[in-house]
């Protein structure tokens, strides 16, 4: 989740127009310039343009009248919308725009108003976020001409009118961005959405794709059959599928008026939800609501996975997500809970986002046997067994993560199932390696970390290796927690495509994880290997193709049907982040996402745990 304040927001005035993608600086002499010709009279649609950016930005103008849509006085972004409710004949065109007070405005939805100040493009998140910007008029002078007016009839936002194709491809000459190309609003959805920035639009009862979260905004598609999950939700599948029809719902009502509503994926907005077309930091295109539909639940139920047969070896990943002493014992028990019955008790479960014992005070604490036993003591007192486990402390904020939090991976395991077989040697700094014993494949500590000193893991998580025994026979576990896509650019950046600079290091983890594992493999080809965690990224990635490079692994999420893959649930698609990947020796599995989290409202954690089991 983001770690900064939701619409903090600072008004940029752009003093020239973009060039090579690029905004420019602001200029204080932009802020005092005169009415021009060209400026003169500008109605909305002139200062909009036909482009992603105002051909007027940086520029003064006078008078450019409007009906309000929408006021929004919360936030640092405060101020309102205007529309003018004599549209012209180009659809590229958008007849609304926000205009930008900083403090509360004294408007009102109704009035007719003519609004003067100075031209410019807001980009949510800062010039290195690669976010579209948005157009705004800024320093505004108001004057309210009348009140009670009608508004301008919303824009009906549908499957029907929503294009199937997300993006132009970005201009190569500058540097991939789209910002100037001219919107094609009837071809990409991308520019459709732009050509109603700022405009009243409406869509009508919509299924909700990502459930509500703690910043009281949920995501709905107006396309029911674009890459449907089985329940309820919109698969992101490939870099080509990014769900067209997706918008994040905001509501523009206090909420000591008319609180939120809670809802989970699969569920309906149901009625009319309309309001002025928004563009922020945290999901680009929004509809900030005057009017917000009614959700009808459609009592979605947390799965559980059926227990491992006689034989079988039952193997999970889980990620916590940053569980500490601290957190409320009702924490600790609903997760214990979900390994109990929704997991059914795995044999191994490899954890990621265990804290050390004083969370995220940094007070160079590294060890977190008192988060794991609190843990362990919960599922005991939810009916599971006595877990065992074993971990490798990490060194003081060198792994990333919630500072002084030193977050890691930890194995679980049942020792009336399975045995840990100890290699002592193992710590922070020193690398695990393969070796043979008997003919079969050993590691050298384990538990261990797989090559610590790659600059692959600097400020990451190395990976966890650890040696178990089953009904007689070895199996290698890997647990891993690849490096966040923090510093991605989103899907609706003006780069298209995005630019997502976290894949190349989660590329290099991959490479030294598939070396690991080939390794194991030489000493030992029949060898079980499972490698499993928190991969941060996709089962299509080339972080997954890297993983299972020269046949090493097979990603099995693979073996399910298309809309069961995923295990997380972002900006309303759902996709995969969390895996469990098989040797060659590992032919026959059964493999489950066990959706528990990340569709609701209310979770545990963010992520769904997986698991597999199969016969040694």
């Amino acid at each position: 989740m983001p770690s900064i304040p939701r619409y903090a927001a600072v008004a940029t005035v752009v003093a020239s127009a973009l060039a090579a993608g690029l905004l420019a600086g602001s200029s204080s002499a932009a802020a005092d310039a005169d009415i021009t010709a060209d400026t003169a009279g500008a109605r909305i649609h002139d200062i909009q343009g036909t482009t992603r950016t105002s051909p007027l930005v940086g520029q003064q103008v006078k008078d450019v009248e409007g009906i309000v849509i929408g006021v929004r006085g919360y936030g640092s972004s405060r101020g309102f919308w205007i529309q003018d409710p004599q549209a012209d004949a180009d659809p590229a065109t958008s007849e609304g725009l926000f205009v930008f007070t900083g403090a509360a405005p004294t408007v009102a939805v109704g009035d007719a108003v003519k609004v003067s100040g100075t031209v410019g493009e807001y980009v949510p998140g800062g010039l290195s976020s690669g976010n579209q910007s948005l157009t705004q008029i800024s320093k505004p002078t108001v004057t309210v001409v009348s009140s009670g007016n009608a508004l301008p009839a919303p824009v009906t936002v549908s499957a029907w009118s929503v294009p199937s194709r997300y993006a132009p491809e970005g201009d190569t000459a500058a540097a991939g961005s789209i910002n100037a190309l001219p919107l094609k609003p009837r071809s990409y959805a991308l520019d459709y959405y732009e050509s109603l920035e700022g405009s009243n639009v409406r869509i009508g009862t919509s299924r909700v794709v990502g459930a509500t979260d703690p910043y009281s905004e949920l995501w709905v598609t107006v396309k029911p059959w674009e890459n449907p999950t089985g329940r309820g939700g919109a698969r992101y599948g490939s870099y080509e599928s990014q769900n067209t029809g997706r918008l994040q719902i905001q509501s523009l009502i206090p909420l000591a008026q008319q609180p939120f509503p809670k809802a989970n994926v699969g569920d309906l907005l149901s009625g009319t939800t309309e309001g002025p077309l928004d563009f922020n930091q945290f999901g680009g295109y929004t509809i900030t609501a005057r009017t917000l539909g009614t959700v009808t639940d459609r009592e979605l139920e947390r799965e559980s996975t059926r227990p491992q047969r006689r034989g079988e070896l039952a193997v999970a990943t889980y990620n916590v997500e940053n569980l500490d002493p601290s957190d409320p014992q009702e924490k600790f028990d609903a997760l214990a809970k979900a390994v109990v019955e929704n997991l059914a008790s795995p044999d191994i479960v490899a954890l990621e986002e265990i804290q050390d014992n004083t969370g995220a005070k940094n007070d160079g604490t590294v060890a977190s046997d008192q988060t794991v036993k609190k843990f362990t003591d919960a599922i005991i007192a939810a009916g599971g067994p006595a877990y065992e486990w074993r971990t490798v402390d990490p060194e003081n904020n060198k792994d990333g993560g919630e500072p002084g939090g030193n977050i890691r991976q930890v194995f679980l395991f049942n020792p009336e199932r399975v045995s840990f077989t100890d290699r002592a040697g193992g710590n922070a700094t020193a690398a695990t390696g393969v070796t043979k014993e008997y003919g079969h494949a050993a590691l050298t500590f384990s538990p261990g970390r797989i090559d610590p000193a790659n600059t692959a893991w600097e400020s990451s998580r190395k990976p966890l290796a650890g040696e178990f025994v089953f009904r007689g026979r070895t199996v290698f576990v890997i647990a891993n927690h690849f490096g966040s896509k923090g510093g991605d650019e989103g899907l609706t950046s003006h780069h298209q495509p995005p630019v997502r600079s976290s894949e190349a290091k989660r590329l290099l983890q991959a490479q030294a994880v598939n070396t690991f594992v080939k390794d194991i493999l030489k000493a030992d080809r029949h060898a079980d290997v499972v490698v499993l965690g928190d991969i941060n990224d996709f089962e299509f990635s080339e972080t997954t193709k890297a993983l299972t490079d020269g046949g090493a692994l097979y990603p099995a999420i693979k073996s399910l049907p298309s809309w069961e893959r995923y295990s997380y649930v972002y900006q309303g698609n759902s996709q995969v982040l969390d895996q469990i990947l098989t040797s060659p020796s590992i032919g026959d599995f059964s493999y489950d996402s066990v959706h528990i989290n990340a569709e609701f409202a209310d979770q545990n954690s963010d992520h769904d745990p997986q698991v597999l089991r199969f016969r040694p």
